[in-house]
């Protein structure tokens, strides 16, 4: 699994100041093109939680109105001063616009729209944006941005990652289309993964493994070798590899109807490239009525019971395979607690100092965890529990 270290201190610092690159919009928004290439045709676009003087979510989205088919392109910015970062300079667009308000600029939220060919080259695009200050300070819970998302069809954004739960319960409340940038790990919050499971929301067309590189402010923090892997990559800058995030979606893209190729249980065992899998083989929990599959790749076709799966199973996953049942948490995603004491034998009262190596920690739909905890245990990574359909 990617290193997150990056993403876990953004989210703890509530640093949210990380930029998307064009590249990488152009590259998810194209294999919904390819699927349908209708999917945006006729439709509002919000980009909320933006910078749209130099945001590429709205260089995208603006160059390539027409093409898109757009009815309206709607982009809002969030307020320097409600921001933890605040280091900034308004730009020229803005300073030289008549409308440049020097009382409003760091504390009220800007609004760019997009409908029309204002300058009359015969053309709409990206010099065609009009915009105007907020009445307030941009924030996407705002009434005033509330009003903004009902008036859409379809929302494209990196949300901030400390608000990444309550931003996605905010589209999806509201029954949007949506393609967000977040980080992997969210597949397991509980406030995510009943949409996942319910296939009201999936993993966009860009694999897990793709790296993308994000734009940080000026002297942010960055750590060392993610800066390294973004310059190996061709930014060289403020620039940081977060190798933990990647796109959700209800946007269909086609590429997730895509069944696996599976071999039986045997085959598995035989001739996998795993080496604890050749050994071991399949090992079944000793908690829940299911059977590990440590990887993706080893997920038999002849096994008709439960399999825990790792949560990267979900960039693979087809719904007309598979059935997703609920999630196991791991003990990689429980901070120090109880868990990790000895246990007294509930009938005896003497302490067992047993170690059960294939053990979960299953939630039910309320986000309660299902377990005995009569022994201590070494449980493995979070996995999702699937059965495959008949």
């Amino acid at each position: 699994m990617a290193n997150n270290s990056n993403l876990g201190a953004a989210k703890a610092a509530k640093n949210d100041e990380f930029y998307t690159q064009y590249a990488d919009i152009q590259k998810e928004v194209n294999a919904y093109l390819e699927y349908n290439p209708d999917t945006f045709r006729d439709k509002t676009v919000l980009l909320p939680c933006d910078d749209p003087e130099w945001s590429n979510f709205t260089r995208f989205f603006a160059q390539n109105f027409e093409r898109l088919g757009l009815k309206r392109l709607i982009s809002t910015s969030y307020a320097v001063e409600s921001k933890r970062y605040k280091n900034y300079e308004p730009t020229l667009f803005e300073t030289e616009s008549p409308l440049f308000d020097i009382d409003k600029t760091r504390v009220k939220g800007k609004i760019f729209e997009l409908t029309r060919d204002t300058n009359q080259n015969g053309r709409i695009d990206i010099d065609d944006l009009e915009w105007h200050y907020l009445e307030g300070d941009g924030d996407f819970r705002s009434a005033e941005v509330c009003a903004l998302r009902d008036q859409s069809d379809i929302i494209v954004t990196n949300p901030p990652f400390s608000l990444f739960r309550e931003f996605v319960a905010w589209t999806l409340k509201a029954n949007k289309r949506i393609l967000v940038i977040g980080n992997m790990n969210a597949l397991t919050y509980k406030e995510i993964f009943p949409y996942i499971k319910a296939n009201k929301l999936w993993m966009g067309a860009t694999g897990f493994m793709t790296d993308m590189v994000f734009a940080v402010p000026k002297g942010a923090e960055v750590d060392p070798k993610d800066k390294a892997k973004a310059a190996k990559l061709g930014y060289v800058g403020d620039y940081t590899r977060l190798g933990n995030s990647c796109w959700f979606s209800n946007l269909e893209h086609g590429r997730r109807h895509e069944p696996l190729r599976l071999m039986t249980m045997k085959e598995n065992v035989r001739y996998s490239k795993h080496k604890d899998l050749k050994e071991k083989g399949y090992q079944h929990y000793d908690n829940y009525d299911a059977m590990d599959v440590p990887y993706t790749d080893s997920i038999p076709s002849d096994y008709d019971g439960q399999m825990g799966v790792p949560i990267t199973f979900l960039d693979k996953y087809c719904p007309e395979q598979f059935e997703i049942v609920t999630l196991g948490i791991g003990e990689a995603f429980l901070k120090p607690t109880k868990f990790y004491k000895y246990f007294a034998d509930p009938i005896t009262g003497v302490p067992n100092k047993e170690k059960r190596d294939y053990h979960l920690w299953i939630r039910d739909d309320e986000g309660r965890y299902l377990t005995d905890l009569g022994y201590r245990v070494n449980g493995v990574f979070s996995r999702i529990i699937i059965r495959k359909k008949q």
